[in-house]
């Protein structure tokens, strides 16, 4: 049976590189892993007043999770941590306390960013989070990928080579890690 791993983007942009670079990762994927992305662009603002009748696009995210095997995270870093659309999923989906959809997941977390430093400190802010969430997230190799011109071809694919050795170790370390997990 294949294994089912969600992703979440957390980036809204049509463009963004962590669009891109997920793309390309599931590309990179075996066949037996299916790749589902779990929106995040419509949820309302989480508000603890609304845990009792959370709203339809909350109630589908944490269907959505319930599905899914393990999740990987692709996110940028804004103003050095994760974008707020990123931390209002999780919110949303780890609530009412005792209900958390994202337990027990395999996370596997990546980024990238034109900085130098690229995602490096969202993602430590990030592995934090999912500590607390109860989701074991793989460990090894980290991957802060600074993107420049040309890192994508035109099909959205690694142009460079030794990226793209770099990309499919770490989606083989995580695949190795989701069937570990999840066996």
């Amino acid at each position: 049976m294949p294994r089912q791993v969600g992703f979440v983007i957390g980036s809204l942009r049509k463009d963004s590189h962590n669009r891109k670079l997920a793309n390309a990762l599931i590309r990179l994927g075996p066949p037996d892993f299916n790749f589902k992305e779990l929106r995040i662009g419509d949820l309302p603002l989480y508000d603890q007043d609304e845990d009792r009748s959370q709203a339809p696009e909350v109630q589908r995210l944490k269907s959505e999770l319930r599905g899914v095997d393990a999740v990987m995270f692709v996110t940028p870093e804004y103003n050095r941590s994760i974008p707020g659309v990123l931390k209002n999923a999780i919110d949303h989906a780890s609530r009412p306390y005792g209900q958390n959809a994202w337990a027990g997941k395999p996370a596997g977390v990546i980024g990238a960013s034109i900085g130098a430093l690229s995602t490096a400190v969202a993602q430590s802010h990030l592995r934090t989070i999912l500590a607390y969430l109860d989701m074991p997230v793989l460990g090894q190799p980290e991957a802060y990928i600074h993107v420049r011109d040309g890192f994508f071809d035109e099909a959205g694919n690694i142009a460079n080579p030794e990226s793209k050795k770099f990309l499919h170790g770490w989606m083989d370390k995580y695949v190795a890690w989701v069937k570990r997990l999840t066996a």
